[in-house]
């Protein structure tokens, strides 16, 4: 069982800064005349990150010489669903987004395990948390 390298701990946390800096960008400046490009930068930038996670499954079952249709089809999952966050925009995009973000923890507590990769479920917990608490305070203050 090898458990995240400090290269990807640094590379996972460092991947929160546009999420946490946008939010304080929202919360320091609410009636701000960029609030639609803040909402669409997390967006795009979520969006970006949901699509890596479920990328991720078509890694694990690539391994395989027969790969999973389920790890595959889920793969695709988290890409459709940004997608669809991106069409639906702002607040309802953003929701969306959020969901999505858990929904991936969810399923990966699920099939992490199965590989051995379960030690890096606290690590996906923190990143899951920090990006959906900053999207929502961006929600919440940015209206």
């Amino acid at each position: 069982m090898q458990h995240p390298s400090s290269a990807a701990k640094l590379l996972g946390y460092a991947g929160l800064i546009p999420f946490v800096a946008l939010s304080a960008f929202s919360l320091i400046f609410p009636d701000s005349n960029y609030k639609e490009i803040v909402f669409f930068g997390l967006l795009a930038y979520g969006v970006t990150i949901i699509s890596f996670l479920g990328a991720i499954h078509w890694g694990l079952t690539m391994q395989k010489n027969t790969p999973n249709l389920f790890l595959l089809m889920w793969g695709v999952v988290p890409s459709l669903l940004g997608w669809i966050s991106l069409l639906l925009g702002s607040v309802n995009g953003l929701l969306l987004l959020t969901a999505t973000l858990w929904l991936c923890f969810v399923m990966d507590c699920k099939i992490y395990p199965k590989f051995g990769l379960a030690h890096w479920l606290s690590m996906r917990f923190v990143l899951t948390a920090v990006a959906s608490i900053s999207i929502a305070l961006s929600v919440i203050f940015f209206r």
